[in-house]
């Protein structure tokens, strides 16, 4: 199998791996509900994020469309340009990250985009309190959907709350407010680019430089 196969395919298998989780938690858990996996440091924690990562949004609906736009516009450019950089001769390890980050761009997106239209519940956003809001039960596929086209929110469900303790009551502005380590939910389709990105600059940012036509500069002599 070519590298190109090969990379398509682990795009495909990622997708496949986070939306059946998504679809799942989406149709078997109602919003913010938790299931215990291990001890106090692993839970499967049900949330919606309409926004980006750790939940930060910005221009309402209007801002979500441009959100959404602009993952399509970046996943659209991967996709395109892994053939370039097999070309030029990057190696399995860049590839698969490359096409790693690109599921999580898709298996995010395919949320935002369909999740509105084939759901008949979800996270909205409320002109009357200007944020997004909840919702009560477990939601259903349903023809008609709760929201359009790119308003739907993406499905996490990863929780490691490894510390949970309070701030000292010296701690400046947080004395005696709770902490907990680590606090951000996700998802399959976070993990995959979080861990890519991760590979990209521990081990292939020389490979990644020359994939990508960048000359590095040479050392002078002294």
């Amino acid at each position: 199998m070519s590298l190109k196969n090969k990379a398509f395919l682990f795009i495909g298998l990622i997708l496949i791996a986070d939306q059946a989780l998504k679809i799942w938690v989406k149709t078997h858990m109602g919003l913010d509900e938790r299931i215990r996996i291990f001890g106090d440091w692993f839970y499967i924690h049900f949330t919606e994020n309409p926004g980006m990562a750790f939940g930060m949004t910005f221009g309402g609906p209007t801002g979500k469309i441009l959100l959404v736009t602009f993952r399509i516009m970046m996943a659209a450019v991967i996709l395109w340009y892994i053939p370039k950089m097999i070309q030029r001769g990057a190696g399995t390890g860049l590839i698969m990250s490359v096409a790693g980050i690109c599921a999580g761009a898709l298996g995010n997106i395919i949320d935002c985009a369909f999740y509105g239209l084939i759901f008949d519940t979800g996270t909205v956003f409320s002109p009357g309190f200007d944020q997004y809001v909840g919702y009560a039960g477990v939601s259903q596929f349903a023809p008609e959907g709760y929201s359009s086209f790119m308003h739907g929110c993406v499905v996490d469900m990863f929780h490691f709350p490894i510390i949970q303790t309070s701030y000292p009551e010296w701690f400046p502005l947080r004395g005696g407010e709770e902490f907990v380590f680590f606090r951000p939910i996700f998802n399959v389709a976070d993990s995959a680019i979080s861990v890519s990105i991760i590979y990209i600059i521990l081990f292939q940012r020389k490979t990644l430089n020359i994939a990508m036509g960048v000359k590095e500069k040479s050392k002078s002599k002294s």
